[in-house]
């Protein structure tokens, strides 16, 4: 499932859950979806850092170290 599928489905199943509840194979896969967006979005974020550098007001260009 593509991230422009799973936002709406998640959000959908969100809305459900607030009105008139999920039933037991719902509310996994709003968790599977969940734990699989948040991979995503985490794996999206580690390669835009990945790719950032800081650059000094000498003009030197440092990359960011992990913690």
């Amino acid at each position: 499932m593509t991230m422009e599928e799973m936002i709406p489905r998640i959000n959908e199943l969100a809305r459900k859950a607030k009105t008139v509840g999920l039933t037991e194979d719902e509310a996994k896969e709003r968790d599977a979806l969940r734990q699989e967006y948040l991979a995503a979005f985490r794996k999206s974020l580690n390669a835009q850092l990945d790719n950032t550098y800081i650059v000094t007001p000498d003009g030197t260009k440092h990359k960011l170290k992990k913690k």
